[in-house]
């Protein structure tokens, strides 16, 4: 949509702990990195302490915790002294209230109800009675209520009381405001307004509103208008009641904005050609790389006991629908008397995230057509209600809509996805962990079409959302060559969900080394995620000691931590092979690529918040510099080894190529590879820029090499810009003499 878009971003979470001063100081780093943005994640007014600030409560102002105006200002005179430019994060779906005195908005709605200012800025079912606030610890928590300084206090909690309503007994105040707080537990089933997904901290937004567009707008358009703002990232838009008006009203107020959005794309779903937007945050794009260098021929020796994937899924997704949504059931039921478990069933059918009816009618159709096989039972139900689930126009069908979003995300991704480990490489957003592997050919049409369709679109390996960093997941694909070197591990660590044993398996041997610390947070997350043996809201010591117990043994079992460092001796060297690959493949195919912070070197990270820890921009913002030395003197190019350097010389040439030489990447063109290994290796020419890359490393050592293997290059003079060689044959082995990928230009 846009002329001018980035040639590459550059993901940083501003925080409180990372204000937009510390910000600044990383401009002149991101210059000499390559990129042409800073990519920031929200910088609008978050509740205070946010670690990632998606619970903004007031879009009228910079963050504070941040820096406020003054600092944003000293941020992008800081980017603009370095010719950058800066991409904002927003959140137009949902505003935070888990503080509802640094909420002004929400505050007020508490104190006046249907009579404030700011009462058609919240999705609230006005006609359900009083606000519902789930935050006692129990209903009988009410006799715990104080009145202090003109607020109704609950321990730390605060609340306001409405004029003229503060007389009497806490709990007689209590009962006279245009809220009730209820029992935490009882949220998912009482909640009258619409929130993100399950977290009942986050009300939905109308936006739909033009009056309410424009208010939580202003500031963020203010930005681009100044010119301050370049980009903008729409977090979330599939949870709105109309994105599709919701984006065209957006783009007519930054028509020259980058704009990207959120939308997590399954197999074989195309981004709403209508959308005026330059393309999504590159989930897509991930899962074609990673797939990349993964080995379909592995797939046999992963195997799991119960469901397949798509039972598995389906049964997620119900069963997320009837614990976390019966308040949405509800509101649905009660649009269409008697439909509840009917919409519980089409909601787990849908293969999507959702419609945007008459978009997407034959996603709708498939689901209806699933509901009535396995439900043949609901078909009479079903077809009453289709006329009125296919009309834009109708109530029950605008909330239907944003229903089956937070199912998927629910049932799939936070849920799913940490049930059915054969091989958690595979189970990332967006992914399907039942397809193994991406064959070159599929990889090639799909890099082909991006460039036709959405060539300004943003592709990425790592986000703040991602289960597991880049290189985790490419040292695990090695296993997908090697699965038998998983095999005697499986059993040892006295889980007795065989799963989830294979999940912390799995997760060692990616990340290795891990403390015990980051590894028990991320399988108690997991396991609670999962809702199988424990969980969030009832969590079962007994199961929780047993993986408790297998960190502990891995910590001090001498022999076992040996048989792990064995395994992954063996992997690591293939692994670090997979992680420049697929490292310079995505930052070199069509799409905007984004680097995820701190992920030039060696990424480890797990699922948030470990995927948020401190990045040390000192370390390696020396390091490069010391590269840059050292090329400059014409020494070698550094090893392939635990520094990382070779990752980061790989990211910063192709950055740095991308911005100064774009005409060097307006096509795309697959590059044949011969011989018998020839599946061992992925080359394509973007029109002058040509990336080769090692695809399943440890067959290819077993094959003894690249041996004969020809590229097939186009004519002309080619010179490797990772190692400054001069390229003069078409064998993959002396192409891949120095390093496992080649970005070769032509002269």
């Amino acid at each position: 949509m846009v002329a001018n878009f980035p040639t590459g971003t550059y993901r940083v979470q501003v925080r409180p702990g990372f204000d937009l001063d510390a910000t600044a100081g990383l401009a002149g780093y991101l210059h000499d990195l390559g990129v042409s943005h800073l990519y920031s994640a929200p910088l609008l007014t978050a509740t205070p302490g946010s670690p990632h600030g998606y619970d903004v409560v007031d879009p009228t102002r910079v963050n504070p915790q941040l820096g406020g105006e003054e600092a944003l200002k000293r941020l992008v005179d800081a980017l603009r002294q370095q010719g950058l430019g800066l991409v904002v994060d927003i959140v137009p779906n949902h505003m935070g209230l888990f503080q509802p005195a640094a909420n002004p908005a929400w505050w007020d709605v508490l104190t006046h109800g249907r009579g404030s200012a700011y009462a058609d800025w919240f999705d609230i079912d006005w006609a359900a009675g009083p606000i519902v606030v789930p935050v006692l610890g129990a209903a009988s928590d009410v006799s715990e209520l104080s009145v202090q300084d003109g607020e109704l206090r609950y321990y730390e909690h605060r609340f306001p009381i409405a004029p003229g309503t503060g007389a009497g007994s806490p709990q007689e105040v209590h009962d006279r405001q245009h809220y009730r707080l209820v029992d935490w537990r009882l949220g998912n089933e009482l909640l009258n307004y619409r929130r993100f997904f399950a977290v009942t901290e986050l009300a939905g937004v109308r936006v739909e509103d033009a009056g309410v567009f424009d208010a939580t707008h202003a500031e963020v358009l203010r930005w681009v208008t100044a010119g301050d703002v370049d980009g903008i990232r729409v977090d979330h838009p599939d949870g709105l009641r109309d994105p599709d008006g919701y984006l065209h009203a957006l783009r007519q107020r930054a028509p020259d904005a980058w704009l990207v959005v959120e939308k997590i794309l399954e197999r074989g779903e195309p981004l709403p050609p209508h959308w005026p937007v330059d393309g999504t945050t590159g989930y897509d794009a991930l899962g074609e790389v990673c797939g990349l260098f993964v080995d379909p021929a592995g797939e046999a020796a992963f195997g799991l006991d119960g469901p397949d994937w798509a039972e598995e899924a389906h049964e997620q997704k119900l069963g997320v629908t009837r614990r976390l949504f019966p308040a949405e059931l509800r509101r649905l039921d009660a649009l269409a008397p008697g439909s509840r478990e009917t919409l519980a069933e089409l909601a787990a059918n849908f293969h999507v995230y959702r419609t945007y009816l008459p978009y997407g009618r034959a996603d709708f159709d498939a689901a209806v057509a699933e509901t009535k096989r396995r439900r043949p039972d609901l078909a009479g139900t079903l077809d009453g209600l289709i006329p009125r689930l296919s009309d834009p126009a109708d109530e029950l069908c605008a909330r239907f809509q944003q229903l089956t979003g937070a199912v998927m995300a629910k049932g799939v991704e936070d849920t799913a996805m940490y049930r059915w480990n054969r091989f958690i490489a595979l189970n990332e957003v967006g992914g399907d962990p039942s397809r193994f592997g991406v064959a070159p050919e599929e990889f090639h049409a799909a890099a082909a079409r991006r460039l036709e369709e959405w060539p300004a679109g943003m592709t990425t390996l790592s986000t703040h959302d991602t289960k597991r960093g880049e290189d985790v997941r490419a040292r695990l694909a090695v296993l997908s060559e090697a699965p038998d070197l998983l095999a005697p591990l499986l059993g040892r660590a006295g889980i007795p969900d065989p799963s989830f044993e294979t999940l912390f398996w799995q997760t060692v041997l990616g990340a290795w080394p891990l403390s015990a610390e980051r590894l028990q947070a991320y399988l108690t997350k997991a396991a609670r995620e999962a809702n199988r043996s424990t969980s969030w809201d009832a969590p079962d010591e007994a199961f929780e000691a047993t993986f408790a117990a297998a960190v502990h043994l891995l910590d001090g079992d001498a022999r076992l931590r040996a048989d792990v460092e064995a395994v992954v001796a063996r992997i690591r060297p293939f692994g670090w092979s997979n992680a420049l690959g697929q490292k310079l493949v995505q930052l070199t195919m069509p799409g905007v690529p984004d680097v995820y912070q701190g992920t030039e070197l060696w990424e480890d990270s797990l699922v948030d918040p470990d995927n948020r820890r401190p990045v040390d921009f000192a370390e390696r913002r020396d390091l490069l510099a010391a590269l840059d030395a050292t090329a400059l003197a014409g020494q070698p190019a550094p090893p392939v080894d635990d520094s990382g350097v070779a990752k980061l010389l790989v990211v910063s040439r192709a950055l740095r190529l991308r911005r100064d030489r774009p005409e060097l990447f307006q096509r795309y063109h697959p590059v044949p590879v011969t011989g018998d290994t020839a599946g061992h290796a992925v080359a394509f020419d973007r029109g002058g820029a040509l990336t080769v890359a090692t695809r399943l490393p440890l067959r290819l050592a077993a094959a003894g090499g690249w041996d004969s293997q020809d590229l097939k290059l186009p004519g002309g003079a080619w010179t490797d810009v990772l190692t400054g060689r001069a390229v003069d044959s078409t064998r993959v082995g002396d192409v891949l003499s120095t390093y496992p990928v080649a970005l070769l230009v032509r002269e």
